[in-house]
């Protein structure tokens, strides 16, 4: 199998199974008193440190959770019930239309309960934020500003720190899901002048099922569950000690490499980028061709007649994991709200493929998809007729 799919998951490190098994091997609840539960603490504050140094944040705003998509329910949700709390008058939650689900869909549903008004801020044809309309829709009632560091399906790199300067003259806090961003950019919490930012273990190599919210002190965040209230009376529920290891155990890894992996990834992506453009007509690549304003690892593209259902069970029979955009919408493949977003016709939206590459991906892989990719299209065209 040649795995093309490392945006949606990538491959467990040694180093995050090695510390995973150490910790999963010890006894103790982290919030017990006696000897095993201040054992298991240790690593849980171990490892959060880890993160904070990794992510440049303090230890204290370290949040734990079960991956990015409780991390950005609390962002959102949290931080709109708390800021509206204090100010019934900020009611305005603005987020970008290409946002992850997590956060789309946990502001539309603030939104159809009444408890918010949602803007969705438009975006251009490479996917990147209007700056002038979210300026627009900024003033003293807007209640949170939510953004992503980098965009999942396509990669396009936002402009958070020119988004984080327009809300902050209004006093509006601002959210990123840096899932994506962090094993290929230098994500720096305590630098971006973020109020929050969502990150998550398996996208760079941990474990599936454990993140982080990366909270400023004082944040007015309404607990989305209600519990023991172990992580700043914000984040119920027992500690995941082991998770925590093996997550700090693979954000080490990656940030020790991320130049060197940057620069192999843009190898392999101007490899894949040449033979896509040669051996599949009317294919358009999507994204900013300026490196600095995309990931490295992802080839985005649009593929008129080739609807992706198609392309991708043709690709998975020989051999290619790949995937049209987001793997979070339970398994079925369905139209981009990305790709709409950006200006693409529904249709259009229904036929994208989306090749993603990571630390284990080698030329090879690359080469085995531009092998694949042109009958797979042929077929899946001929399929719709176009």
């Amino acid at each position: 199998m040649h795995y093309l799919d490392h945006a949606a998951t990538a491959p467990l490190r040694d180093s995050a199974r090695a510390a995973w098994i150490d910790a999963a091997g010890r006894l103790g609840n982290p919030s017990s008193l006696h000897a095993p539960g201040r054992a298991a603490r240790a690593i849980v504050e171990d490892a959060r440190e880890r993160i904070a140094a990794a992510l440049g944040a303090d230890p204290a705003e370290v949040v734990l959770t079960s991956g990015g998509t409780e991390a950005d329910n609390l962002a959102v949700k949290g931080l709109h019930w708390g800021r509206s709390a204090a100010d019934p008058a900020a009611r305005r939650l603005i987020v970008s239309a290409v946002e992850h689900h997590a956060v789309l869909d946990a502001a539309r549903w603030l939104a159809s309960r009444g408890d918010a008004e949602l803007i969705e801020i438009p975006v251009d044809a490479h996917g990147a934020i209007d700056l002038d309309a979210l300026d627009t829709a900024l003033d003293h009632e807007s209640s949170a500003v939510s953004i992503m560091w980098a965009n999942n399906e396509v990669g396009t790199v936002q402009p958070v720190r020119a988004a984080v300067e327009l809300a902050s003259a209004h006093g509006v806090p601002v959210h990123s899901d840096a899932v994506q961003a962090i094993a290929h950019l230098d994500v720096d919490f305590r630098d971006s002048g973020l109020a929050a930012l969502s990150v998550s273990a398996h996208k760079l190599g941990g474990p599936v099922g454990v993140g982080a919210l990366l909270a400023r002190r004082g944040l007015p965040l309404v607990p989305t569950a209600h519990g023991g209230g172990q992580q700043r009376q914000v984040r119920s529920g027992t500690l995941d000690a082991a998770g925590a290891a093996a997550f700090a155990a693979a954000l080490d890894d990656a940030v020790a490499e991320r130049v060197a992996e940057r620069d192999r990834l843009e190898g392999l992506r101007e490899r894949l980028l040449d033979g896509l453009r040669a051996a599949v007509p009317g294919a358009t690549v999507s994204g900013p061709d300026d490196a600095g304003r995309r990931l490295p690892g992802i080839v985005h593209a649009v593929i008129p007649g080739a609807r992706a259902e198609s392309v991708l069970f043709l690709l998975d029979a020989g051999g290619i994991a790949a995937s049209s955009g987001s793997a979070c919408t339970a398994g079925v493949v369905q139209a981009s709200h990305v790709v709409e977003a950006m200006g693409w016709s529904a249709e259009d939206a229904a036929c994208t493929l989306r090749l993603s590459m990571g630390r284990t991906t080698t030329a090879d892989d690359v080469d085995a998809v531009l092998t694949a990719l042109p009958g797979a299209v042929e077929r899946a065209r001929a399929a719709t007729g176009a």
